[in-house]
């Protein structure tokens, strides 16, 4: 009887080992390929998972398209009453300045009023203007908070006290005018009405000058109704000069008002180099013509301005007075 052959169930020498090194150079050849994905190779940006990560809630998400809209007017914004800054709109044309005019001869002098506009806002606007020493016009915008304060103070301390006619411009009603100022679509009773009502809140003052009003001092028949009501009152008028056709010096001097007009806006630009600048081009035209006048409004910068450089026009030849003293 024939043996079993039992070598077929005997390993062959060696075969396990090489199964074992199968399995190692196959982990090794998959953990390569992974460290291939996962670590960064130089120059090159980790790869973006292309879905969110966890806890990405406060991620903010991509902007949705938006249809075109049509592009929207700027509008400054008005500063409050009493802090400083631009508080109220005014029109500032450099009409009538002269850019450069002759100096007068070495010895030559000259007069120059500063008339501060759109006053009345607060009493501390005042007193520091005041606090300068100096003659200086206050001209007040009727209707504001303190318009009767600030006249009544102006009054105290001997200051000129001039009524800020609130009139329509080329911009209203888009450019804010006050509510009670005069428009041109008014009637000649609604004019005299408003105007009434302005040296009634300003008793103290002694003349008018308009604010804005680019639109109003156009129109002859309605400035002649505004000048028979101010020569019946005995007031000035200065113009302030908001477009270059204005009518309102040359309809004061025929009727027999007193007038005159602005030569200088003094602060366009809220810096001091600039008010600086304008206010050496008023002191050039008042040593060549022998009188300047010039406005400005009571902004923290034209204060601070005016308070360091008008003590020092008199050695320039320069004698600082209230407006009232030019008209004619």
């Amino acid at each position: 009887m024939a043996k079993p052959n039992n070598n077929r169930y005997k390993q062959r020498p060696g075969g396990g080992g090489r199964r074992i090194a199968t399995v190692v150079l196959l982990a090794v050849v998959l953990l390569a390929i992974g460290l291939y994905y996962l670590v960064p190779r130089k120059g090159n940006a980790p790869v973006t998972p292309s879905r969110p990560l966890p806890h990405a809630e406060n991620a903010s998400p991509m902007p949705k398209p938006e249809a075109a809209r049509p592009a929207q007017p700027v509008v400054p914004p008005q500063e409050a009453p009493g802090k400083g800054g631009a508080q109220y709109p005014h029109e500032t044309v450099t009409v009538d300045e002269e850019k450069e005019p002759a100096e007068g001869g070495g010895g030559a002098k000259g007069r120059l009023a500063i008339i501060i506009d759109d006053m009345g806002s607060t009493v501390q606007e005042a007193r520091t203007l005041a606090g300068i020493g100096l003659p200086l016009t206050f001209s007040i915008i009727p209707g504001l908070r303190s318009d009767r304060d600030v006249a009544d103070f102006a009054a105290r301390s001997g200051i000129d006290t001039m009524i800020h006619m609130p009139m329509q411009s080329k911009g209203w009603p888009q450019r804010r005018l006050e509510a009670n100022g005069l428009l041109v679509s008014m009637d000649d009773a609604a004019l005299r009405e408003h105007l009434d009502d302005y040296t009634s809140r300003i008793p103290t003052a002694i003349g008018v000058n308009n604010h804005m009003g680019s639109e109003f001092t156009e129109h002859d028949d309605k400035m002649k109704v505004v000048l028979e009501v101010l020569k019946g009152k005995g007031l000035f008028f200065i113009d302030s000069v908001t477009t270059p056709r204005t009518v309102g010096a040359r309809l004061a001097r025929e009727m027999g008002v007193k007038t005159a007009k602005r030569n200088v806006f003094l602060d366009n630009e809220q810096n001091s180099a600039y008010i600086r600048g304008q206010l050496a081009q008023a002191v050039r035209m008042a040593r060549k013509n022998g009188t300047a006048i010039a406005i400005c409004h009571p902004h923290p910068a034209t204060i601070a301005t005016l308070t360091e450089a008008l003590p020092t026009l008199a050695g320039q030849g320069i004698t600082l007075v209230p407006v009232s003293q030019l008209v004619r």
